[in-house]
């Protein structure tokens, strides 16, 4: 079986965008996105002070990577004004915009949002609330979305996984605290839209709980219930079907047992939890403890893409990331010119 992330990485390449990295005196970002300008995963732009960034790179200069100090760069005059036509139905004023615009996060999302670069990724030293804020004030929601959301795509091995080697997505881990039961079906939807355009799969979604069809009785169990409802609904041909324990959304023996008429037979590649708190904590265990690699949080629902790493990632993390948003690139220019 190909490896699903080395799959990405190579669709990556073959597209090659341009991504800019907020964070550039980081260097887990600059080992990163060297490492991926390097492999011609994407088009690299590093912000942060000249000197600083500089001496990261070292002598690892590449045509393929730029720097760019958001306080002195020829962008900045443009990229405030973009941000002040965005924000002054909230009273943004032109010299507050143009004091914003020098900070990393809000210039890569004007960069995304002027067409300067492609997508961005940030958040190895920010914090998940200042990343998504900057993506969603500057670069805004697609049109089409219900709300922002996030998942994290699960890597699992041969080697570690047996059978179950490939992609999982596991959602939202990192953005929707206690999402109601339309961001839930939302959640849901996006997930397995994510899931066939990053692994080229067909999407099985479970909606998780601590009970399968009817085992237990909660308030919580009937908000996952109306959630798969509508989202069948929205989209029949979707298989969805909940509620179901993990056990018996992912392992087959246990789904005969417990969940004979259920459409999952423990074959689930989309796992949709009921609360940020449980996806969180499953996807830190899954690869601290089941030695799953984690890439994310990745965002769906922005009018174009970014990204937010978790603030104990690795460079490598950064390499994973680039590739995922280089594809996500993909989808949104072939929406924009089908």
């Amino acid at each position: 079986m190909t490896d699903p992330i080395a799959l990405i990485h190579q669709r990556a390449k073959a597209v090659r965008r341009r991504i800019v990295l907020a964070e550039g005196e980081d260097p887990r970002v600059v080992e990163g996105g060297l490492k991926a300008a390097a492999a011609g995963l994407a088009d690299v732009t590093l912000l942060g002070r000249h000197a600083t960034v500089t001496g990261l790179l070292g002598d690892h200069s590449s045509d393929r990577v730029s720097v760019i100090d958001p306080a002195t760069s020829s962008l900045l005059p443009d990229l405030a004004r973009a941000l002040y036509r965005r924000r002054q139905h909230k009273g943004m004023q032109e010299d507050q915009a143009l004091q914003l615009a020098q900070d990393p996060l809000n210039f890569a999302a004007l960069m995304v949002h002027t067409g300067h670069a492609d997508g961005t990724i940030a958040g190895a030293v920010a914090t998940t609330t200042d990343t998504v804020r900057a993506a969603l004030q500057v670069i805004g929601k697609h049109a089409d979305a219900g709300a922002v959301s996030s998942f994290f795509l699960m890597i699992l091995t041969e080697e570690r996984h047996g059978d179950k080697a490939g992609a999982l997505i596991f959602a939202d881990a990192g953005l929707t605290i206690e999402p109601t039961v339309e961001q839930l079906a939302g959640i849901a939807l996006a997930s397995a839209d994510s899931f066939g355009a990053l692994v080229q799969q067909d999407p099985r979604v479970a909606m998780l709980s601590f009970s399968t069809m009817g085992s237990a009785t909660h308030p919580s169990i009937d908000k996952i219930n109306a959630a798969k409802d509508l989202a069948r609904q929205t989209r029949p041909a979707l298989i969805i079907d909940g509620e179901l324990q993990f056990d018996a959304a992912f392992v087959p023996a246990v789904a005969a047992s417990k969940a004979p008429n259920a459409q999952i037979q423990g074959d689930a590649n989309v796992f949709v939890f009921p609360s940020l708190e449980a996806a969180n904590i499953a996807y830190k265990i899954a690869q601290r403890i089941g030695g799953a690699t984690a890439i994310g949080p990745i965002l769906q629902g922005l009018a174009k893409p970014a990204n937010d790493l978790s603030r104990g990632c690795t460079a490598q993390d950064v390499y994973d990331l680039i590739a995922v948003t280089a594809l996500q690139c993909v989808g949104e220019a072939e929406e924009q010119h089908p």
